[in-house]
């Protein structure tokens, strides 16, 4: 029953430990995955507006559209043709007129799904309006989950905004997020897929136009006597003339002069292997839907969505411009209302806007032709202030 202690215990292999073996990450199953670009906002600002052109211009489609509606200024009673509030929108700072100011304004919603107004000013109405980069911008949220406060940070620099007092300094607006209670969800994020893959498939192309857009085929070298291979120096070589004479755009089309015992087998591609393309503009499609403007003004081919351009330009303004501008208009008149105390309300002016020139009229005709409704319900209709009958 003693056995076990009169066993010869066996030599112990010896074992080494490095002290950062334990967040070496070897390559196992999960080598070989997609590479994605980060999904936070300076990262995907680079990617998918400061990098691809159909981000860019369905942003600036969207806020230049959206920038450039006339607004009015209305209460129950009467709309205002000379306001304070009408001239703070004129020119909301020294550097920014209304256009510029609420084209930086949407940009930065549509971009980041946040966008962060400042007023500058003591008393009253406030002397200056300045929109803030969202990048910037941090909510600092109170025991009840409400914003105590906003931080801007540049640098090691940080400013903090109080939003505890009666008149709030900072108008933050944002888009709806179903997993987050303080920050918007941008177009940009959710097609972060495809504007990867429109990234990708331009390299490729680029990178198609640098080989004469064609793969540069294959060199076969069969020696005379019988050898199957080249000296370290004829490799160095003929990579050097190829590199140097036969690959680029330049180059394309320039006649190859081969030595003995080389042999050019140009090669071509499948076309499976071209359909790159069609990817390409699907992946362009893809953006343009996120952002909400039909792919027949962004100049996206293969699109029959809409039978005509002026159509899908009337689509562009009521599903898209027009909800974003009533979001953004609305929060900074209940916002600024906060500042003087008056119940007034901007509006875009619908009756100015070319694109809906035609149901305008259309509404103007049925409503004015409608003899059981009284002068105040036409008005208030057509979004006019009611006036005493």
């Amino acid at each position: 029953m003693f056995d076990f202690l009169r066993r010869k215990t066996g030599d112990v292999v010896e074992q080494k430990a490095s002290a950062t073996g334990r967040v070496v990450a070897f390559g196992g199953a999960g080598a070989g995955r997609v590479a994605w670009s980060p999904r936070d906002v300076v990262s995907l600002t680079k990617a998918g507006f400061l990098g691809n052109p159909i981000g860019f211009r369905a942003v600036r489609l969207i806020s230049e559209a959206a920038g450039a509606l006339p607004l009015v200024l209305q209460d129950a009673e009467r709309r205002y043709d000379m306001h304070p509030l009408l001239a703070l929108m004129s020119r909301p700072n020294a550097m920014q007129g209304r256009g510029e100011f609420l084209e930086a304004l949407y940009a930065q919603l549509l971009v980041s799904g946040n966008a962060y107004v400042e007023a500058v000013g003591e008393m009253g109405l406030p002397a200056e309006l300045h929109v803030l980069r969202s990048d910037r911008m941090a909510l600092v949220p109170g025991s009840d989950g409400w914003p105590v406060a906003y931080d801007y940070v540049v640098g090691a620099k940080k400013h903090r905004f109080d939003m505890t007092g009666a008149v709030q300094p900072i108008c933050h607006i944002k888009t709806f997020h179903p997993q987050d209670d303080h920050y918007g969800f941008s177009p940009l994020q959710a097609a972060a897929v495809a504007i990867d893959v429109h990234v990708a498939a331009s390299r490729w192309s680029k990178a198609l136009l640098d080989n004469a857009a064609r793969p540069s085929g294959a060199i076969v070298y069969r020696g005379s006597d019988g050898q199957g291979a080249l000296s370290s120096d004829q490799y160095e070589r003929l990579v050097s003339e190829m590199e140097s004479h036969h690959q680029g755009a330049r180059n394309a089309g320039r006649p190859m002069l081969l030595e003995g015992g080389l042999d050019w087998k140009p090669m071509g591609f499948s076309p499976s292997d071209m359909e790159f393309q069609q990817t390409k503009e699907a992946a362009a499609r893809e953006i343009a839907i996120a952002f909400g403007v039909p792919p027949m003004l962004m100049g996206i081919p293969g699109d029959a969505t809409y039978a005509n351009y002026q159509e899908a330009n009337r689509a562009f303004y009521r599903l898209t411009v027009l909800p974003l501008v009533g979001k953004v208009v609305g929060a900074l008149s209940h916002w600024l209302a906060g500042f003087t105390g008056e119940a007034v309300e901007l509006r875009p002016d619908l009756d100015q806007v070319p694109a809906l020139a035609i149901e305008r009229d259309q509404q103007w005709a049925r409503v004015g032709a409608a003899s059981f409704l009284s002068e105040a319900e036409k008005r208030r209709v057509l979004g006019l202030p009611v006036v005493a009958e």
